[in-house]
């Protein structure tokens, strides 16, 4: 327990007269003088151990995301991260551990995250029922497309009681 001490000052009113001229007295007036008073705010922390019984771990998605094309033994470059379920969009993610997700044109007209220019477009090879079911805006921009094909800003990973992993393609239109 921690304990913390403040003062807090209270105006207090008192009543007075002051002098005009030196022979004539003037009506009374209000002053006011600062009065102290002691404040004990007394802070109880949880212990290391009831913390650790009490909270339970949030469960987490883990993600690979495959490059856009193949090294020179032929397999995909591989990033990896992880999230706790239902909280972040895949575009967050990605951005946050530096992961590529736009083509060159894509990082200077993409619309900040808003479903607006489907230029974050991502493949989900493996694990599609830990994501989000498609959006409007995905449906739009995505008709013609393969249903694998998801947009990132759109794409909620996780539903805050799920775990597992996911198998994103970076760039699937540069896919060879």
């Amino acid at each position: 327990m921690a304990s913390l001490s403040l003062t807090s000052i209270t105006p207090q009113p008192t009543t007075g007269f002051s002098l005009k001229n030196s022979n004539n007295y003037s009506n009374p007036t209000t002053k006011f003088l600062a009065k102290k008073r002691r404040v004990v705010l007394t802070l109880a922390t949880p212990s290391p151990q009831t913390s650790s019984s009490t909270t339970s771990e949030k469960p987490e998605i883990e993600l690979e995301f495959l490059g856009p094309k193949p090294g020179s033994d032929g397999s995909y470059p591989v990033d990896k991260a992880t999230a706790i379920s239902g909280q972040k969009l895949l575009r967050n993610i990605m951005l946050d551990n530096n992961i590529e997700l736009y083509a060159a044109y894509g990082k200077v007209m993409n619309c900040g995250g808003f479903g607006n220019c489907g230029t974050c477009i991502v493949e989900i090879v493996d694990g599609k029922d830990l994501l989000n079911e498609r959006t409007k805006d995905e449906l739009r921009y995505l008709k013609k497309k393969p249903e694998s094909w998801r947009l990132a800003c759109r794409t909620i990973v996780g539903n805050k009681e799920n775990s597992g992993k996911v198998v994103v393609q970076r760039l699937p239109q540069w896919k060879k």
